[in-house]
């Protein structure tokens, strides 16, 4: 209690005076160190409800408490075990098997969801589209016609006009 004239040690020494095989009444210890007996009464029943850290006692936070993150930390430590390495992990996490399928389904819903999705083309786009796929294909026909048209011009240079290679008798 903020501005306690009693240090927290001095509290503990009266607790334990006031349980214990050799148990001193409240009464009988507030009149001999000279304090109201509803103070030492008041610091008994804290004593008695709260729990050291580190004790046997303390009560461990269910998992459907837990924070995010440590589901996630489960999540991802479960990945890659075996059944029986698992089955030893969640008994050791306290997490039903089903409770880690419900966090991992939740957590690749949310990467999903996170994961940015490509924006649908508008009319206009999808047009532009269409019309450059057709002017490609009409340049790749121009060209093939130019390329033709060369070779046909290098072939009349190199043979010379069909009209003056075919025989007049046969019309060939």
């Amino acid at each position: 209690m903020p501005g306690s004239p009693y240090s927290a040690a001095f509290k503990e020494k009266v607790v334990r005076r006031l349980t214990g095989p050799s148990a001193v009444s409240a009464s009988a210890l507030a009149e001999e160190l000279g304090l109201a007996q509803p103070t030492l009464s008041r610091w008994l029943r804290e004593a008695r409800t709260v729990v050291p850290m580190g004790s046997k006692n303390e009560k461990k936070k269910s998992p459907r408490d837990w924070s995010a993150a440590e589901k996630l930390r489960v999540v991802a430590a479960a990945e890659g075990l075996t059944d029986e390495q698992l089955g030893e992990f969640l008994r050791r996490e306290g997490v039903h098997e089903k409770q880690l399928d419900e966090w991992r389904e939740a957590a690749t819903t949310a990467l999903e969801a996170s994961r940015p999705r490509r924006a649908q083309p508008s009319p206009e786009a999808k047009r532009i589209k269409q019309l450059e796929a057709e002017l490609n294909r009409k340049e790749k026909a121009l060209a093939e016609a130019a390329a033709l048209l060369v070779l046909k011009k290098k072939a009349q240079a190199i043979w010379g006009d069909e009209d003056d290679s075919t025989d007049e008798k046969n019309g060939k």
